[in-house]
């Protein structure tokens, strides 16, 4: 079986890449960049250089390809430009569903994002929740997306998205894989700072179980369906508990207000117009006050998705990472 995959140099894509090939699926796999497409070197990937917002690129890598797996997103906190957010996750995302099914691909999985759902106000979220409002551009452009693929035709292509929650382990430290910066700050010494008052709830997965979702909604979801692929719901205050009895050293840590964050957002902001990336936004600081309980039921009795829980995911990341 010939199987694409988008975003295949990315924190998922490229673990998801590399999991198929192990399988003997050969992968053709769209990547823009020679460098990290080192880390995809395996005698069942086939190499594509391109872009999905380039047709003709799109076309030699679906070529014969029977499922297509679109990984590739702009995921970043912040860009100078926005318009280049919703250029790439919508108009990309358009191109590879309409050159799929142009091709006959029977098949796509869309990587989407939990964050759509928006925050809980009462009980979990699941994949029926409605969300007051969209915390930031990539969340706004997924939502756009997903609204797209229900409401238009794309010929007998079925089509299954997936919405992982805040993703972590072993794989590169990019900000696609923020959680695991923070585990590896922690870990050495350099983190010792909660946001307001620790008690904000918010979803985990490791990135492992977010890969067996991926080839679980493949091989089993519905079309035009979703299913949150998440882990385990904690607060603020939980995770540190837990990366401190893995380290087995307690660290003195500070909770900062939420008023001086979002303030601290707002002085960013203003050095990103002299070309300094934001490290944090007030977009970021919003969602630090908000709870994102996940419901992970439909996944599990429809996919027989089954994931780890946070401690033993935190574990391995910290062995992989050899920082205990």
């Amino acid at each position: 079986m010939n199987v694409f995959v988008s975003g295949a140099t990315g924190f998922i894509g490229s673990k998801l890449a590399l999991a198929l090939a192990e399988k003997g699926i050969i992968v053709h796999a769209l990547y823009r960049s020679d460098e990290k497409a080192k880390s995809i070197q395996h005698k069942n990937i086939k190499l594509f250089k391109g872009d999905i917002l380039n047709l003709n690129s799109l076309r030699s890598a679906i070529e014969n390809c029977e499922q297509v797996y679109h990984v590739a997103a702009f995921a970043r906190a912040w860009t100078k430009n926005p318009d280049d957010i919703y250029s790439l996750n919508i108009d990309g995302a358009l191109n590879v569903l309409n050159v799929s099914s142009e091709a006959g691909v029977k098949r796509v999985v869309l990587t989407s994002t939990a964050g759509v759902l928006g925050a809980s106000k009462e009980g979990v979220i699941n994949e029926t929740s409605l969300p007051d409002e969209a915390f930031s551009h990539y969340e706004k452009s997924k939502s756009i997306i997903e609204k797209k693929i229900r409401d238009e035709s794309f010929g007998d292509t079925e089509i299954v998205i997936v919405s992982p929650s805040r993703v972590y382990g072993p794989g590169l430290l990019s900000e696609s894989n923020s959680v695991t910066s923070l585990i590896n700050k922690f870990m050495l010494g350099s983190w010792r700072f909660i946001p307001g008052n620790g008690e904000s709830i918010a979803n985990y997965v490791f990135i492992d179980d977010v890969i067996r979702g991926h080839i679980l909604a493949m091989e089993k979801g519905r079309d035009r369906e979703k299913y949150i692929l998440g882990g385990e719901n904690i607060s603020y205050n939980k995770l540190f508990e837990i990366l401190e009895e893995i380290r087995g050293k307690r660290t003195r840590l500070y909770k900062i207000p939420l008023f001086i964050m979002l303030f601290i957002s707002h002085v960013f902001m203003l050095l990103s117009f002299f070309g300094i990336s934001p490290m944090i936004t007030p977009a970021l600081v919003k969602k630090y006050n908000k709870n994102f309980r996940l419901d992970i039921t439909k996944a599990q009795n429809e996919l027989a998705y089954k994931p780890i829980e946070f401690k033993e995911g935190a574990l391995l990341t910290c062995q992989w990472g050899n920082w205990i």
